[in-house]
Parts: C-alpha cells; structure tokens; sequence
C-alpha cells in the first residue's frame, strides 16, 4: 500500500505569496490613482460658443431642438450659446416655455438675426427679448409681435382679445425691464405690430448689438457684461471655438409634423378614422390610423407633451403588435404597430442617446416585422388549404356500397356514416366509390378504380 504525504506548509512561502499579492494592489492603486489625477490635471479645452439654428417657426419641435442645445452648452459648460434667428413666428406656449428656459439658462444666450434679409416676427420679437445679449445684421428687421388667436372670437373689442393683447404686452415688457431694454416699443410691437429695422432698433435701445457677421458679432461681445440668472459675467468671446450644431432629421420630421395644416389634418384624420372604426369595427385599418393621427396630432397642438406623446405611441405599438398575434387581420394592426413603435422611438431619442437607441429600435422594429410577414404568410397558407368540413371536403372523398342500388339509389357509408346515394351505373353491396357531388343529404357517387400498382 502506497503512502501519499502531504507536503509540510511552508510559512516564509506562505508569506512571501502575501506579501506579493499584496504589492499588486498597491501598484494598481497607486496606477489607477495616478491615471485620475493625470486625468484632473490636464488643462481644460478651448472654450466654445455653440451655434443653433432656428429659421423655420417655433413649435413643439423646434422647441425641444434650441431646448436640448442649451442643456448640451450647459453640460460641456460652454461659454455661450448664439441662436441665429430667421422666423415668421410659432406657437406662444412654445414661445413661453423657451423664453423661461432662456432666462434659467446658466450659459448666456445670444439671439442673432441673421442673415441679411432674415426677420424675427412674432416669437422671433419675444425670443429676442427674452434673451441676455439681442444682435441683428444689418437688413434685417423683427415686430409685428401681435398675438393671433387660434381659433374663437378674434374681434377688437372682445374681452379673450383683449386678455391675450394684455398678457403679451406684460410678457414683452418684463423682459424689457429686466434686461433694460425698450419697453414702450416693445407694447407698440405688441398693441400696434409695429416693425424696426436692426439700424433703428439699435438706436431705440431695443437691440443691443448689430454685426456683419458671427465673427464680428464675437468682437462686440468680448468684454460685454450680461445679466444671468445666477448673477452678472463679463463675456470673453475673442478666441472662443464655433461649434454648430443644426437641427437634425429628426426636428425637421416633428417640425412638419408640427406644421398648422397638417397638423390639423391629423386631428381630422384621427377623429374620423376612430368614428369610422367604431361605426364598421373589424376592418382595423381606420381605427390604427387613427389612433396613430390622432396621438401625432395632439403633439403638434401641444395637448400632449414631446415625452407623453411618444411614449403613447410606443405602447400602441407595442399593443397592436402584441394584438395581431391574437386577432389576425392580415398584418393591419402589426404593420399600424410597427409604425407607430418607430415613430415613438424617435421622438423619444435625443442627440445622446441616439446611437444607443437605434440598434434597439432597429432590432425591436425587425424582429415584429419578421414576426408579421411569418404571420401573414402562415394565415395566406392557411386560407389556401382546402375546407376540413362540409360539403365541399367529401367531394372525391371514397365510399363503401351498403347495400344494391335499385333504381340507380341506394346507401353508402362515409368516414363511418350512412349516406343517402344515387348513381347513374349499376352499383352491388360491398363496391368501392367515390363521391362526385354532394346535394344535401344525398350524394352522388361512381365506382372508385384505384391507379394499378407499379
């Protein structure tokens, strides 16, 4: 029998093994540190002046655009933010809710009319006003500030006139007085649309910078000091790196949806398409239109915020493509689901999370639409197939004579019943046929010759 020792613990081996390992942590701590501090003591990047693009209407899309661009200059702690302005006007609530993030912003906020030729009418005149410095380019003009009633009694003299005439005028004049600027023509602009062009709105005081272009627009600021919300800074723009940053696909696709006309003709589209739905159900085409339309639509009159909208239209679509595989209807509702999940998830997206968002969506969008044409193609095959019941499967189907026919009638039996038959030959007890036709209760038959064997 053979005897196996167990080797004797060496305890300076034991030791030295500790005293290793324990040295590679140190050295890892002290490298990781040093990695951080390296990371601390690196000089900070050249300061930037982020440049945004507003020269369509202010809407809920173009909203969220200039929104997300002033909270992108926050986080890289930009040292100012230029909105180049060309716009006919927007929405008010739109026009209210940027102009109070313009006035929070920690980064000034420079709105330039530009370029030569450009207006800033309507919200463009409030967005003006709202902002820390307002410059223009010579041959630009901005006014006509006058709010339109969407809808309801617009008259003079009416009392909803003259409420909304009354909250723009104190909504221009505070920002006025709180930047300085010049509030009895900002209630012209108001009461009187009156317009100015950028060489007389600067000696009015109602602008306070006009520049050829950006670059000479950065050597009026430097030095120039703005009032935050955080208190009073002094620009330094002499040397500040331009980054722009346009409107992508997506604010241009909302910003049509946002469009008044279409707008509008999705609420209609939405509305008639569920009546319609409700009134015919079953069809399922109206009524996931609709749904869809209708959702879209109470964005683009901001009835429904940015985030709740989309978030609706995923989970419709998420519903109706979970529906189609309980309710087949030719891929109606996982096609209406489908679109309805994508255009959500684009909604959703912002400019950080993009990259990350679009494989999901991608994926999620491609495996439902595998799902659906799996699905259609399993129901087209399925409507193909011949009927497993009823008078049309017995066709062909093969008999057995009960009994002689006398006078061309007899019994038969079929898949173990018994039939009423007739046939036009002779036909004797125990012969094999087959049914040619099926009238009620009675079939026809003929005698069965099976094909002779290879």
């Amino acid at each position: 029998m053979r005897v196996i020792r167990s080797p004797r613990l060496n305890p300076f081996r034991y030791r030295r093994r500790e005293v290793v390992r324990r040295g590679l942590w140190l050295a890892c701590l002290l490298l990781g540190s040093w990695l951080a501090l390296a990371a601390l003591a690196q000089p900070p990047g050249p300061a930037t002046a982020l440049i945004l693009t507003l020269d369509d209407s202010l809407n809920p899309a173009t909203r969220d655009y200039l929104e997300r661009g002033i909270a992108e200059a926050e986080r890289r702690q930009a040292a100012l933010v230029v909105i180049e302005l060309d716009t006919p006007g927007g929405q008010f609530e739109s026009l209210r809710r940027l102009a109070q993030t313009i006035l929070a912003s920690r980064v000034p906020v420079v709105t330039y009319v530009t370029p030569s030729g450009a207006r800033a009418a309507s919200a463009g005149t409030y967005l003006l006003y709202a902002s820390q410095v307002a410059a223009m380019t010579p041959g630009t003009h901005l006014g006509s500030a006058t709010p339109v009633a969407a809808g309801g009694d617009d008259a003079e003299d009416s009392p909803m006139r003259r409420k909304i005439v009354e909250d723009a005028v104190a909504m221009l004049r505070g920002y006025a007085e709180h930047y300085g600027r010049n509030a009895e023509w900002a209630e012209r602009a108001v009461r009187e649309a009156a317009n100015l062009s950028a060489e007389r709105a600067l000696e009015l005081g109602v602008v306070d910078v006009v520049a050829d272009d950006l670059n000479g627009l950065m050597t009026q600021l430097d030095g120039r000091q703005v009032l935050l919300a955080s208190g009073e800074r002094r620009l330094a723009t002499a040397d500040l790196v331009q980054v722009r940053e346009p409107p992508g696909w997506r604010t241009q696709l909302l910003s049509l949806i946002a469009t008044p006309t279409i707008a509008y003709g999705l609420l209609l589209l939405g509305f008639y398409g569920l009546v319609f739905e409700l009134a015919s159900p079953g069809i399922g085409l109206p009524g996931v239109a609709g749904g869809i339309a209708l959702l879209l639509g109470l964005f683009a009159f901001q009835l429904l915020a940015l985030d709740v909208a989309a978030l609706a239209l995923v989970l419709l679509g998420l519903a109706l493509i979970v529906g189609e595989a309980f309710l087949p209807s030719f891929g109606v509702l996982g096609l209406g689901g489908i679109v309805a999940f994508v255009l959500g998830s684009i909604m959703l997206m912002d400019g950080a999370h993009s990259d990350l968002a679009w494989p999901l969506v991608g994926g999620t969008a491609l495996v439902a639409g595998g799902f659906l044409l799996w699905a259609v193609l399993r129901l087209v095959a399925v409507r193909r197939r011949l009927p497993q019941a009823g008078s049309d499967e017995m066709l062909g189907a093969e008999a057995l004579a009960l009994t002689d026919f006398s006078a061309g009638r007899g019994k038969v039996q079929v898949r173990g019943e018994r039939w009423q038959a007739r046939s036009g030959v002779p036909i004797r007890r125990g012969d094999k046929l087959r049914i040619t036709r099926v009238e009620g209760l009675v079939v026809t038959v003929e005698p069965h010759h099976p094909p002779p064997a290879a």
